[in-house]
């Protein structure tokens, strides 16, 4: 198949195509991972890497640098021995320029098709007013109504109106165009942890995946990260004398609290990646700057950026002179 490097060629019954990359909270990625290794599934084709991903950085390890390797882009599959359906999970550990977005996606696509998948099922966060204790309610966007009746059986709330950002979300709109079926699966994350893994998330998403396809996953570490997450956080705001409040948390509480994370916290390899890209784009194309904006501000990271970001219009000014 153009553009893929198959190993192996496994016969699947009815497989549904679950599809993850890093965002928020880490949410999808984390599920898709966690799914992988307690399903034992198979790796059998990739993406290569060099297609779509190029390098930005050299890193430093033990005083020593080095080039980093690039993205991996890894199709799975698992035979299950309880559902009707089979799985094909694809994962990458960071999400491509939009600007290749659909050539990416087209290539995830005619995979998807060689093997007869009927339903596309992608995860995503919710940044939600949410206390980090909480148990995280799950939403949902599908491509019908047909499927939006059946998720609303599994415990999930739908999604009325916004977006999905990001190839979590984007993914999913294409494969509706080239005729598939599908839906995401949101799981809420407190508005003040973006930056942070969320497990909890992670295993609500993959309770509701697990109704949907009759399939039951063990999510006992997942349930032990969770509390060892709680438990961090709690000594954080305990620390920083933030503490969440009974009810919902107002703005400006939200506001301390993901400033003070952020300076406790580090971003996602990924997203810092993004940034990067952004970064090198805009440099050579001023009009990129508000999507680095909107990525910067997304994050709470805009102050960190914020001299390298004015220095871009600095350097475009003077380009035009």
């Amino acid at each position: 198949m153009e553009g893929i490097k198959i190993t192996k060629r496994p016969r699947l019954k009815t497989p549904y195509l679950l599809v993850a990359w890093p965002g928020m909270g880490e949410v999808a990625f984390r599920a898709a991972t966690y799914l992988v290794d307690k399903l034992k599934a198979e790796e059998f084709a990739e993406i290569p890497s060099k297609d779509f991903f190029y390098l930005v950085e050299s890193y430093i390890h033990e005083g020593v640098l080095d080039l980093p390797e690039l993205p991996f882009n890894k199709f799975y599959f698992h035979k299950s021995k309880t559902g009707k359906n089979d799985l094909i999970i694809f994962i990458s550990d960071a999400q491509p320029d939009l600007i290749r977005a659909e050539e990416y996606c087209n290539r995830i696509m005619s995979l998807a098709k060689s093997f007869k998948v009927k339903t596309v099922v992608s995860f995503a966060a919710m940044p939600q007013p949410i206390d980090h204790n909480q148990n995280p309610a799950v939403w949902y966007s599908a491509t019908s109504k047909d499927l939006n009746a059946m998720l609303k059986k599994c415990n999930a709330q739908m999604l009325q109106e916004g977006h999905i950002s990001g190839l979590n979300g984007l993914f999913l709109g294409m494969a509706k165009q080239e005729g598939f079926h599908g839906f995401c699966l949101l799981g809420e994350i407190p508005l003040y942890t973006i930056q942070i893994e969320n497990p909890k998330a992670s295993q609500a998403v993959l309770e509701v995946l697990a109704g949907v396809l009759g399939m039951s996953f063990d999510f006992t570490d997942l349930t032990e990260q969770a509390h060892a997450m709680e438990g961090q956080i709690n000594g954080l705001l305990d620390y920083l004398k933030v503490g969440p409040t009974p009810g919902p948390i107002g703005e400006d509480e939200i506001e301390k609290i993901k400033k003070s994370l952020s300076q406790l916290t580090k971003l996602p390899v990924s997203i810092k990646e993004k940034i990067e890209k952004l970064f090198l784009q805009a440099k050579n194309d001023i009009t990129k700057a508000n999507e680095l904006k909107f990525e910067l501000d997304k994050w709470n990271v805009y102050k960190d950026y914020e001299d390298r970001f004015l220095d871009l219009f600095k350097k475009s000014k003077g380009n035009n002179n």
